[in-house]
C-alpha cells in the first residue's frame, strides 16, 4: 500500500533530522581525529574547572599615577582582546587601585597569553634610522625601504653590547617628527651599541611620547631610531584583515590589514603621510609600535587623507588577524607588565556541577511524570523529543567548545536546565491543540494536521520572544551571564527544530496506528475522555451518557466546556425542566 502524504512528509522530516545528527557527530569526530582541541566532552569554564590567573601591574613614568578611568578603559580593552582570541567565560577585574586580574579558564594556549601579556600601549612613530641588529659591532648601515610597500622583516644575528641610556636632546631644533636633527651624537652612539636583548629593561614601553625612541622589532632582528609619537593607538576606530585587492577590484592573493581612524586620527595620519611620501629611504616608513616594540614599519606609497589605511606584506591569514586584533584592541591607555601568573582551582568545583546536574535530572523526571500523568502514552513523545533535543544540544555545545572556544559554566548549565521547561512547553501547546480538534469531532489524523497548523504559529511566536530575550541578554551582559544567554538561545533554536522535524512527524506516524487512531483510553487522545461535545458552529452534541463507563468522560466534558457550551447546556437543562413541569401539571 502506498504511503499517504502526511506519512511521506513524516519520514522525510525524520530523515533530515537523522542527517543533521550524523553530520554534527561527524564534524566533532573529524575534529577529534584530525583537528586540535576537539573533544566529545564540552570544555568547562573557570567556575567549574579552574584555570590561570594573571596579575597585570601598570608600568608608569616617575611621578605618574593611574586613574580609575584608565583602569576601567584597560579592563574593557583587555576583555575585547580576549573575546577576539576565542576564549570564553574569562573574568577580568581590578585589584586595589592599580592592578588588573585576568582569570582564564583551563590552560590557555601560548598565542592567547602572548596577546594578553604583550599587547599594551600602541603608537605610531616615523622611522629615522634602522639597521640589522647583528651589525651593531661593525657600525650601522642604512637599510633601504622595501620596494613593494610591505613591512620590514629582516634576518640577522645577535650582538652582545652594554645596555644603553637614552639621550634625545637634539643639537638643532627639529622641524617635525621625521627631522634627522633628532639624532644626536649621543643618541647615535647609544643606537650603535644597542642590544635588542636588553630592550625590556630600557623601559621602551613607557618612553616619553615627545622624544625619539631606540627600539627593535618583535623578532629582535632589526633595531630602529624612531621619531616622536604622531598618532596614538586610541585614535584607531577599527581594524580588520582580508585579501588585498588592486585598483580594478581583483584580489591579489595577499593578506592585508585594514585600519580606519577616527576624525582626529584621520587628520593626523593624513598630515604624516603627506610628509612621508616626499621622503626617501627608511624615512619614508611609519612604524607601528606596540608595547615599545615595532610590530611593523610599512612604507608610505601615497598620502592617506580619508582615514583608511592598508598594510600589506608577507602576512598569513593568522598573522594578519593577529595584527588586526592588536591594532583594534591593543591601545591601552597605559602599559602593563605581568606581575604574576598562577594556576587557580575551580571556584565552585565538581560538587556544584554535580548539584546542577542533579537539579536538571530532577526537573527532567518531574516533566516526564507530568507528561505521563497528563497525556498517558502520548507523553512518551515528549520524553523521546527531550532525549533527541538533549543529543543535539550536547553535540552543538561540544562543537562550539572546539570551534568557538565556548566553555560551559554553572550559569550555562542553568540555561540548559531552564530549557527543559521551555522545550516541554512546545509539546504541551501542540498536544492541547490536537485535543481541541478532537473535541471538535475530527478524526485523529485530521486533528494532528489541523492542530499542527494552529500550534506552529503559537510555538514560533513564543520561541521568537525567548530567542530575542537571549540575544539581548547576550549582547548587553558580560561574564557568566552571557554563557546563560548563549545556551538558552541555542536550546530555543534546537527546540523549534525538534518540534518540526521530530515531534510533529512522530504524531503523524502514531495517528496511523490502531492504538492511537481508535482512541484507546491510555493513548491520551480518547475523544470520549476529552469530552468531545462540540459538533459544529452553534451545534452541540447531546449530553454525555451517565453510564458508569462514561462517568469519567462526563466529568472531563464538563471541565472542558467553553462558556458558550455551558450556557447552551444550562438553557437545554432549563428547557427540559420547564417541559417536565408542564407535563406534570397537565
Amino acid at each position: 500500500m502506498a504511503r499517504s502524504t502526511p506519512v511521506k512528509k513524516a519520514w522525510r522530516s525524520l530523515t533530515w533530522l537523522l542527517v543533521i545528527i550524523i553530520g554534527l557527530t561527524g564534524i566533532n569526530a573529524a575534529g577529534i581525529l584530525w583537528g586540535e582541541g576537539a573533544s566529545w566532552a564540552p570544555k568547562l569554564a573557570l567556575d567549574l574547572e579552574g584555570g590561570t590567573q594573571i596579575v597585570l601591574a601598570p608600568q608608569l613614568e616617575s611621578g605618574q599615577t593611574v586613574t580609575q578611568e584608565q583602569l576601567d578603559q584597560a579592563v574593557s580593552i583587555i576583555r575585547q582582546r580576549i573575546d577576539a582570541s576565542g576564549v570564553a567565560e574569562a573574568e577580568i577585574a581590578t585589584q586595589g587601585a592599580q592592578n588588573i586580574i585576568v582569570s582564564l579558564p583551563g590552560v590557555p594556549d601560548q598565542a592567547t597569553l602572548d596577546r594578553l601579556e604583550s599587547s599594551a600601549k600602541l603608537e605610531f612613530r616615523p622611522v629615522l634610522f634602522t639597521d640589522v641588529a647583528a651589525s651593531a659591532e661593525a657600525g650601522p648601515t642604512e637599510t633601504p625601504a622595501p620596494e613593494d610597500g610591505t613591512d620590514d622583516d629582516a634576518e640577522g644575528g645577535e650582538s652582545a653590547t652594554p645596555e644603553p641610556t637614552l639621550n634625545a636632546t637634539p643639537t638643532a631644533s627639529p622641524t617635525d617628527a621625521s627631522d634627522p636633527n633628532w639624532i644626536t651624537e649621543q643618541l647615535f652612539d647609544d643606537f650603535t651599541n644597542f642590544d635588542c636583548e636588553t630592550l625590556d629593561a630600557t623601559g621602551a614601553n613607557v618612553a616619553p611620547e615627545e622624544e625619539p625612541l631606540i627600539t627593535c622589532d618583535d623578532t629582535d632582528e632589526y633595531k630602529f631610531i624612531l621619531g616622536p609619537v604622531e598618532v596614538r593607538g586610541a585614535n584607531i576606530a577599527d581594524a580588520s584583515h582580508g585579501l588585498a585587492v588592486n585598483s580594478q577590484g581583483v584580489t591579489t592573493g595577499q593578506w592585508a590589514v585594514n585600519m580606519s581612524f577616527d576624525s582626529e586620527g584621520a587628520e593626523q595620519f593624513g598630515e604624516v603621510t603627506r610628509r612621508l611620501i616626499t621622503l626617501e629611504g627608511v624615512r619614508n616608513q611609519f612604524a607601528i609600535v606596540l608595547d615599545g616594540r615595532v610590530i611593523t614599519a610599512p612604507t608610505t606609497n601615497a598620502a592617506i587623507t580619508d582615514g583608511k589605511a592598508e598594510i600589506t606584506g608577507n602576512f598569513t591569514q593568522d598573522s594578519a588577524k593577529t595584527l588586526a586584533d592588536q591594532l583594534k584592541f591593543g591601545a591601552l591607555p597605559i602599559g602593563f607588565e605581568v606581575q604574576s601568573r598562577d594556576v587557580i582551582s575551580a571556584t565552585l568545583g565538581e560538587t556544584q556541577l554535580s548539584s546542577g546536574i542533579i537539579a536538571g535530572l530532577i526537573g527532567l523526571v518531574l516533566v516526564v511524570i507530568y507528561s505521563l500523568f497528563q497525556y498517558r502514552l502520548l507523553g512518551t513523545v515528549t520524553i523521546a523529543s527531550l532525549i533527541v533535543a538533549g543529543v543535539l544540544t550536547y553535540l552543538v555545545i561540544a562543537i562550539m567548545s572546539w570551534r568557538m572556544g565556548f566553555r560551559l559554566s554553572l550559569a550555562g548549565v542553568a540555561g540548559l536546565i531552564v530549557a527543559i521547561g521551555f522545550t516541554a512547553d512546545s509539546f504541551i501547546v501542540y498536544f492541547e491543540r490536537i485535543r481541541d480538534e478532537l473535541r471538535d469531532g475530527k478524526s485523529l489524523v485530521g486533528a494532528v494536521e489541523a492542530g499542527w497548523k494552529r500550534a506552529l504559529r503559537t510555538i514560533l511566536a513564543a520561541k521568537g520572544v525567548n530567542l530575542l530575550s537571549a540575544v539581548v541578554l547576550f549582547v548587553l551582559a558580560i561574564g557568566n551571564v552571557r554563557g546563560f544567554a548563549l545556551t538558552l538561545g541555542v536550546t530555543v533554536v534546537i527546540d523549534v527544530l525538534i518540534v518540526i522535524l521530530f515531534t510533529h512527524p512522530m504524531l503523524q506516524l502514531l495517528a496511523k496506528t490502531r492504538f492511537f487512531e481508535n482512541g484507546h483510553p491510555l493513548s491520551g487522545l480518547d475523544p470520549h475522555a476529552l469530552g468531545a461535545v462540540y459538533r459544529g458552529r452553534a451545534q452541540f452534541r447531546a449530553p454525555v451518557s451517565k453510564s458508569p463507563k462514561l462517568v469519567g468522560a462526563s466529568r472531563e466534558a464538563a471541565r472542558r466546556q467553553t462558556i458558550a457550551e455551558r450556557k447552551a447546556a444550562e438553557a437545554a437543562a432549563k428547557s427540559s425542566s420547564n417541559a417536565s413541569s408542564k407535563g406534570k401539571k397537565s
